[in-house]
């Protein structure tokens, strides 16, 4: 399977959790369905992305990164590579790389869509069509900052940094809500 069809797929089966996020997960799949080249960074109107929003193993703690470019605190994540087999590799493969921390358990089921404008790599205006997932480290994990990034810090789930977008406090409701949905 690509990545494409994996996206297809996941956005096809997806129960999206409310009507803004069904609107824009269709709207995503759209765009995938009418574009061969969706998932590759060189997609210049827009291209999936991989994130994901890592908690510790306690579930209290959000593991974020103050992204260069940004210059503010986000989930880990980052663009879709040509050698990932599917988008849930991508978004470990991306979390495992910005934070260190081997033995991320990431959750096959999609948390949340966003699609934000972004001049990333290509140094042009375009969207990041981003499919978040969550993750969950192991205990004891030690935590590397990587060059993709300007820190890395856990952060207490109801004290986020400030400045934090509504987009993330909404993927960090997603997350929790799942982790207490999946303990009982």
């Amino acid at each position: 399977m690509s990545v494409r069809d994996s996206v297809i797929a996941l956005l096809t089966d997806w129960q999206a959790p409310n009507p803004a996020q069904d609107s824009l997960a269709e709207a995503v799949l759209a765009f995938v369905l009418a574009r061969t080249d969706s998932c590759l960074r060189e997609c210049e109107p827009g291209h999936v992305t991989a994130s994901t929003l890592v908690l510790d193993d306690t579930g209290t703690r959000v593991l974020l990164t103050l992204h260069p470019r940004l210059g503010r605190w986000v989930q880990l994540g980052g663009h879709c590579e040509d050698d990932d087999p599917e988008i849930l590799a991508a978004a470990h493969r991306e979390a495992t790389e910005e934070s260190g921390v081997s033995g991320l358990w990431l959750r096959p089921e999609l948390a949340a869509v966003h699609v934000h404008p972004v001049t990333c790599s290509l140094g042009v205006p375009t969207r990041h069509l981003d499919l978040q997932f969550v993750a969950h480290a192991p205990a004891g994990a030690q935590i590397v900052v990587s060059d993709e990034s300007d820190d890395l810090r856990w952060w207490p789930a109801d004290e986020l940094p400030p400045g934090t977008d509504h987009a993330l406090e909404y993927l960090v409701r997603q997350a929790l809500s799942r982790a207490q949905t999946s303990e009982e």
